[in-house]
This record gives structure tokens, C-alpha cells and sequence, in this order.
């Protein structure tokens, strides 16, 4: 991670962003302090475009996110790939059964850095309403980092949407959910990830829900 052009980016991106997503950012409570994460932390959020980082990373502008990122936008081009790094991009081989980045990520987390997860791994087709599965490996990030889960819905409304639809980016944060507190010991470790699993792609659902009465 390259902190002098993270926040290059960051600072000179800050008028294209307010012109190209004019967000609204909603929580669940009302309580705009969850805006404000202090600590180590995992964001975890439905996917719906690759705009969907750039809107976090300004939701969430004071802290810098370790974003989970897939091999293929590091292959497009030698300068997206160096991007990516800058910003502090941890790379996930989806081909291979190379997880590297579970550990990577729970490093970063055990120093109190904030950590951006899309566990639906992929944009989902026009035709794919419902959110996609979720992938697990964000439970054990969250377990073995000992930080909380923040769960984000966004309606993915950027760029030409907002005129199609007639609204704005929107998102809404959810209180913290503590994987740790949901974990069972008369339960497997392995029936422990798939009911936290469940339990905040549930909560995602929700938060969808509250989202649309906006």
C-alpha cells in the first residue's frame, strides 16, 4: 500500500465522486456515528458494480480499506494492477485454492485497519434480483481478526442509473454485528461459519429492506 498516492487519489477524486454518485448515506439506528468507525473493522456489503469500492472508500473517507479484490482486475493492465496495490488492494485468486488472503486480511485487521468484502464474489447478471450466495471466508477474517462485522447495503444507483431511475447512490450501514457472539460451541466450526454466514447476509436483506423505504 502506497499511503502518499492512497490519499492522492482519495483527495483529488473527492469532486468527481460528489458529482458522479451524490450519495446518500443512511444507518439503520438513525445513529450517524456509525458512519464513524473506530478500530479495526470488516465492512461487508452486497456487489453490484466496481463503482461499488470507490463509493465505500467515500463513505467511509477517514479510514483507509483493505479491500479484497479479485485476480481479474489485477490482469486488465499493468497500471490497474499497480492502482490496486497503491490503495491497498489484497488479491484473491478465485481459480486457485490459494488462501493467503484470509491470512493477509486478518494481519491487517489484528492492527486495526478497516477491512472491504464482498462476499457475493461477483456482479450479479440483470436478471439475478436476489443477492447472490455468499461466500464464507469473511466469518473466519472476522473470528480470527477478534473485529466486528459492519454490514452495507447499496442500491448501486451511479453514473447513468441515476437518470434511468430517477434517484441517487444510496446506502445504508447497519449496527455491528460480532461474529464472536454468534458463535455456538454445541455447534461445529464449520456449522458456526455457515449459521454467521446466514445470520448477516439476513441482515444485509434488511437493511435492503429499510434502504427502500428512503
Amino acid at each position: 500500500m502506497n499511503r502518499a498516492m492512497l490519499w492522492f487519489v482519495k483527495i483529488t477524486g473527492l469532486p468527481l465522486q460528489f458529482f458522479y454518485y451524490r450519495k446518500k448515506i443512511y444507518t439503520e439506528t438513525g445513529d450517524r456515528t456509525l458512519r464513524k468507525i473506530k478500530g479495526g473493522a470488516l465492512i461487508v456489503s452486497n456487489h453490484t458494480s466496481v463503482y461499488d469500492y470507490p463509493l465505500m472508500m467515500y463513505a467511509f473517507f477517514p479510514r483507509t480499506l483493505r479491500t479484497l479484490i479479485a485476480e481479474v482486475i489485477y490482469e486488465k493492465n499493468p497500471f490497474l494492477s499497480r492502482l490496486v496495490k497503491d490503495l491497498g488492494g489484497i488479491r484473491v485468486d478465485r481459480s486457485s485454492y490459494d488462501f493467503a488472503f484470509v491470512s493477509e486480511m486478518v494481519a491487517c485487521l489484528h492492527k486495526g485497519q478497516v477491512g472491504l468484502v464482498f462476499p457475493e464474489s461477483r456482479i450479479p447478471k440483470e436478471d439475478e434480483k436476489d443477492l447472490l450466495p455468499f461466500k464464507p471466508s469473511y466469518v473466519i477474517m472476522a473470528l480470527e481478526g477478534g473485529v466486528p462485522i459492519i454490514p452495507v447495503y447499496t442500491n448501486g444507483v451511479y453514473g447513468k442509473k441515476k437518470k434511468e431511475t430517477g434517484t441517487t447512490a444510496k446506502l445504508m450501514i447497519g449496527k455491528p454485528i460480532y461474529a464472536s457472539g454468534l458463535f455456538d460451541r454445541n455447534r461445529s466450526e464449520k456449522e458456526n461459519i455457515v449459521y454467521i454466514n446466514a445470520y448477516v447476509k439476513k441482515k444485509i436483506k434488511e437493511l435492503a429492506k429499510l434502504l427502500d423505504e428512503q
